[in-house]
């Protein structure tokens, strides 16, 4: 239930408490109170979640109407006593007046929202120069990055131009502070290589593109849902759209700093990815649970807005995921790294001669021209049948690896393949 105070003329209080008791109000009460422009009516109504767009669009048509809405839940309790439990379990979903401003409330000063951007900007920085991972953690709490992107949907799902233009220009503003932040702490610092975390940071995965759509869905769920109906909290559903976002700006600009720049396309990549994705999964949300380009007390939305941004998010998306899957295996190493171990455990499984004890698979970042490096150590344990030397074990499963590999992947396999031996049983 949400708790509305609605102000009107003296006299109108009764139409306002009429039209509360039509929108399925409790507990309703008017009292007389002086206002700034003489005697007014000031009448206290609870009213379901859902049905708050409905009361604000027909009591608007009053003369000189305010109102004052309250953003947390409250429970009304009424008789009979024991209906209680049904009471307070009535739980409906925010409506479309509420979804929009609660979005627009998270819009704070220009000041405060880049000073966030570039606090998060040097918490990455420590977090990858230094590879520790907790602190790349610390920086997705900071970074403000979550605002401006709900919003960019918020106004993609009301078809506002305005908000949209200005929430595209908020999210690229604040993540040009947090990679200049990164690029000039790297020059001052003077960093020359990069450290094993942006490298890791680096590596995309052929599924990355579910992360910002799942982001911006779960983004989109937490403003629709009411205070007490999940208990996911919103920080949780901000850290998931800033853990998309951090690490990638700060590797921007520590990768630009050093001269990296396949590493900074992988970065850029993933910015433009996560932007897209979560535009699109949370604009289609916020339009299935009732936002429109018209509403109560809203009317600067336009038609044609809604499908031309979806559209132009699918395009990038679609554009992105071209570029990736037909980069192989720049844009997919990750990926692309667990298919080769799979290959390779098979490879030693087939050969009969060895069984695997563990591997080691990757795709490096070695500056070797025309080369994608595929690292792999194999650490395997000889057959109790065979009869060949280690020797031989090592150089007939390299040799088979190495041609498995290169005819499933556009790589250069540097295979190392060590053979363990178990001790010798003690004679008692």
């Amino acid at each position: 239930m949400r708790q509305i105070l609605v102000q009107v003329p003296q006299g109108y209080g009764q139409q306002v408490l009429d039209i509360a008791k039509d929108c399925n109000g409790k507990n309703l009460a008017r009292v007389e109170a002086d206002g700034t422009t003489g005697s007014v009516d000031l009448v206290f109504v609870h009213i379901p979640n859902g049905r708050v767009e409905d009361l604000t669009s027909r009591l608007q048509d009053l003369p000189d109407v305010s109102f004052t809405l309250l953003p947390t839940g409250v429970m009304t309790l009424y008789p009979p006593a024991s209906a209680a439990p049904e009471q307070t379990t009535n739980i409906q979903n925010r409506s479309p007046i509420e979804i929009f401003l609660s979005g627009l409330q998270s819009s704070g000063s220009w000041k405060g929202f880049l000073s966030y951007a570039a606090l998060g900007g040097v918490i990455v920085w420590i977090g990858l120069y230094t590879n520790t991972i907790y602190l790349l953690v610390a920086a997705m709490l900071l970074a403000p990055f979550a605002g401006p992107a709900m919003n960019t949907a918020l106004a993609t799902a009301r078809g506002d131009r305005q908000l949209l233009w200005r929430s595209i220009l908020r999210y690229f503003a604040s993540l040009s502070v947090t990679i200049a932040t990164a690029a000039l702490l790297s020059w001052i610092l003077q960093l020359q290589l990069a450290t094993n975390l942006m490298l890791d940071t680096s590596q995309i995965s052929a599924v990355s593109v579910l992360i910002p759509l799942a982001a911006g869905a779960a983004g989109a769920l937490t403003l629709v849902q009411s205070d007490r109906s999940s208990l996911v909290s919103g920080a949780a559903t901000g850290m998931l759209v800033a853990a998309s976002l951090a690490p990638p700006a700060g590797l921007v600009g520590m990768a630009g700093a050093i001269g990296r720049w396949d590493l900074v396309t992988n970065g850029l990549f993933l910015l433009l990815l996560q932007l897209g994705g979560i535009n699109l999964s949370a604009a289609i949300v916020f339009r299935l649970f009732g936002l429109s380009t018209q509403g109560a007390r809203y009317d600067r939305g336009k038609a044609g807005v809604f499908p031309l941004s979806v559209a132009a998010s699918a395009i990038v998306l679609g554009g992105l995921l071209y570029w990736q899957f037909a980069d192989s295996p720049n844009l997919q190493r990750s990926s692309l790294a667990q298919r080769a171990t799979a290959q390779l455990q098979q490879v030693v499984q087939r050969s009969g001669i060895a069984q695997v004890i563990d591997t080691n698979v990757q795709f490096t970042r070695a500056n070797i021209a025309g080369q994608n490096s595929l690292l792999c150590i194999a650490y395997v344990q000889r057959q109790p049948q065979t009869t060949r030397s280690s020797e031989q074990i090592r150089t007939e499963l390299t040799q088979a690896i190495q041609t498995q590999l290169q005819q499933e992947f556009n790589a250069t396999p540097l295979v190392n393949v060590i053979v363990l031996e178990a001790p010798t049983p003690k004679v008692r």
